[in-house]
């Protein structure tokens, strides 16, 4: 929406000085009266998409943003009110965007679970304040990382404990079938379909690989296999996983790879199909 210009804004708050809470009736008697009214018409095109989109209003209660607009226009340059439909607009914000963006990183789906908002408001109004903090900024911001990544590990754990399982499982399984490896200690293990006799790369060497990645059911969320160029990356660049991979297979080879959840995405959901705790398996050509 394009920004109210400062003409506009004087104009409107002239046409809705004496309307109060109502909605406004149009009065055209001369040029400013007509002047007035289309730059009105044309400042708000836009804005009730706005509303909607990107505010989060219903439209159902549409006459309640115009007792608002009303309001802020009217308040001029008083000062106490400035403030004050700042708190509102910066509550709404909180409410709408910081708690359920905090919920759903932590908690996920689950819409039966919340942080605590009055103790965030607590804090919030300490840190604007700047005084009765029971935590100093550094402070807040070390604990809040570190809590946060423990409580999103803990509630991701449980809503995916069978899931986390089933891959865990998997994995013992792999490390029993004939024919498969391991490199190090890292729980990564490997098939050769073709070994190859280049050079092995450094882990900061750019490689040119194709690959098809797939769940253990089979389901294949990736791959560029039939794409006219294989993919160009630097070794270190990738999950752990494929790091342990490429820094051991030499180039020219084809290996069926096994990767378990912590050297690959952990308790964190990768676009729809990689869930949380998921072990993945990759099917990597290094070219070079």
């Amino acid at each position: 929406m394009k920004k109210i210009s400062i003409l506009a804004a004087v104009v409107l708050a002239a046409i809705m000085a004496s309307c109060g809470g109502s909605t406004p009736k149009a009065d055209l008697k001369n040029e400013m009266d007509s002047l007035s009214y289309a730059v009105g018409i044309t400042q708000s095109q836009g804005l009730k998409e706005y509303l909607v989109q990107r505010m989060g209003v219903d439209t159902a209660y549409i006459d309640d943003f115009i007792k608002g607009l009303n309001e802020g226009v009217n308040a001029g340059d008083d000062k106490a009110k400035t403030a004050y439909f700042a708190g509102l607009q910066i509550g709404q914000q909180v409410s709408q965007q910081m708690v359920k963006g905090i919920n759903l990183e932590i908690f996920g789906e689950d819409s039966t679970q919340t942080i605590s908002v009055k103790n965030l408001m607590a804090g919030f109004v300490a840190g604007t304040l700047g005084k009765g903090a029971l935590m100093s900024v550094d402070e807040a911001g070390e604990f809040a990382h570190t809590a946060m990544q423990s409580v999103k590990v803990r509630e991701t754990t449980k809503r995916y404990a069978e899931y986390k399982k089933e891959n865990e499982d998997f994995m013992k399984k792999i490390a029993k079938k004939a024919g498969v490896k391991q490199i190090d200690s890292t729980g990564v293990y490997y098939e050769v379909i073709t070994e190859g006799t280049g050079a092995v790369p450094a882990d900061t060497s750019m490689v040119e690989v194709r690959y098809a990645g797939t769940l253990i059911d089979g389901t294949e969320f990736d791959s560029n296999m039939e794409a006219e160029q294989p993919m160009k990356i630097q070794a270190n660049r990738v999950i752990p996983g494929w790091t342990k991979a490429l820094t051991n297979m030499p180039a020219g080879s084809t290996w069926k790879v096994y990767i378990p959840a912590d050297m690959a995405y952990r308790e964190n959901q990768m676009g729809d199909k990689i869930k949380p705790f998921s072990a993945l398996i990759f099917t990597i050509q290094l070219e070079k």
